[in-house]
């Protein structure tokens, strides 16, 4: 059984344009009409009331979440028991032109007080841990840097040194130069990223110009560093931003297309540019302070960071067949299977849980395995299948096996579900 599925898109002005955007191209394949010029951010496959996706059908449209509440046996008895009758994940694509804000995802805990004392912006009491798989050369911000890697930024970065009082200073190389106690590193880490973080905005000004303008001179005469390039990049998005000096204190992450990255609760992240599939618990809770138009809660972000440092595990997914690269994140919610059909070939599943695929490159169908309830695939098309089933997806070959054949590309879909390691561990 499948239910095809009419999504949401989002068109946030960080996104990429019209046609440039795949969240666009893929808008544009659904809807059966060109891209227009404007951007397109995200594409939304989930229940989330923010975005909630509608099940296609002869009759009426209905949302996927009313046709879910009339038929809970298609999350499966443990999904629906654990998560209440609702579908735990939220699966997206995000085209990325500009950098999206600094920004960190709360707890449990926290995204409840959030929501109880400012409905308004934080719109649901759920957490929000989420998995970024890249689909092209991906560039993001993620975590804070080692000890060592601050330490070299106080030393050589005269502009940030000016803002940091001279005791935080002192207290980075420290931490940088000798081993200390877990506690004191991330007291002295936090109280570092605050008092950068809540700097007035003229010094924040004046400091940005200061460092670009060093940089600009200094590229003429030696070849700036990853980080400094990326810096005078970020001031053209957002001049006179704190998200600029930012930048010392977190890692810069470079994804190639088939790795991801995970993101825990209160972890700061900027996504900055690139394209990639995204799953993510049932929310649409972010804390942000930098590189943002919308509201900067910047107390409740540097009080709920974790300050963990290094550089976070980059995943490059599980073959659990010849077809199939699986990404499982430590989350009970989600996890994301990347499944490639050759031409002529055909690939089993067993959906565990709940599942939403995006067919994203080819033609193919899905059906069982007596060849009912056969239903075509193309590019474009996103579809729910319920708990339980056993679906072959395949690439079939024209019967004349023709010339057209030969410029077909394979079959690809991409897959969200409950993470199936987590809650059935011996299936």
């Amino acid at each position: 059984m499948t239910l095809r599925l009419e999504c949401a898109v989002q068109h946030y002005d960080w996104g990429r344009i019209g046609a440039a955007s795949e969240v666009g191209r893929l808008h544009a394949l659904a809807v059966g009409s060109p891209a227009e010029d404007t951007p397109y951010a995200e594409l939304w496959m989930g229940t989330h009331k923010s975005g909630p996706s509608w099940v296609v059908s002869d009759n009426s449209p209905v949302l996927l979440k009313e046709w879910l509440d009339t038929h809970s046996e298609a999350l499966g008895d443990k999904v629906a028991e654990r998560w209440q009758g609702e579908l735990p994940f939220l699966f997206k694509v995000l085209s990325v032109a500009k950098a999206l804000s600094i920004q960190a995802h709360p707890d449990k805990k926290l995204a409840q007080a959030l929501h109880e004392s400012q409905p308004h912006i934080y719109k649901d009491p759920n957490h929000k841990p989420e998995m970024a798989l890249a689909l092209t050369p991906f560039e993001a911000l993620c975590g804070f840097v080692t000890s060592e890697e601050l330490k070299e930024a106080v030393e050589t970065v005269p502009e940030l040194r000016s803002v940091l009082k001279e005791d935080t200073c002192k207290a980075l190389i420290m931490l940088g130069t000798c081993k200390v106690e877990r506690n004191e590193a991330k007291q002295a880490l936090k109280q570092a990223y605050t008092t950068l973080m809540t700097l007035p905005n003229d010094v924040v000004a004046s400091t940005v110009t200061e460092l670009v303008n060093r940089l600009a001179k200094e590229k003429q005469v030696r070849e700036l560093t990853a980080k400094e390039d990326l810096v005078i990049e970020l001031e053209k998005q957002y001049p006179a931003d704190i998200g600029v000096l930012s930048v010392f204190f977190l890692n810069y992450l470079q994804l190639v297309p088939g790795e991801a990255v995970c993101l825990d609760a209160n972890e700061p992240h900027a996504y900055l540019s690139g394209e990639i599939v995204e799953c993510m618990a049932a929310s649409d809770n972010v804390v942000r302070a930098g590189f943002t138009p919308k509201y900067r809660d910047t107390q409740t972000l540097c009080s709920m960071l974790t300050y963990k440092q290094g550089l976070p595990e980059v995943l490059t997914g599980t073959h659990v067949n010849d077809y199939t690269t699986r990404y499982t994140p430590p989350f009970d919610e989600f996890e994301v299977d990347h499944i490639v059909v050759p031409l002529g070939s055909s690939s089993e599943l067993t959906t565990m849980g709940p599942s939403i695929f995006l067919v994203f490159e080819g033609i193919g169908v899905i059906g069982n395995n007596d060849a009912e309830d056969i239903t075509g695939l193309k590019k474009g098309v996103i579809f729910f299948v319920p708990a339980d089933q056993k679906i072959v997806i395949a690439a079939p070959l024209d019967a004349d096996h023709s010339y057209d054949d030969l410029k077909r590309k394979p079959l690809q879909l991409y897959r969200a579900g409950v993470n199936s390691s987590r809650m059935w561990p011996t299936a």
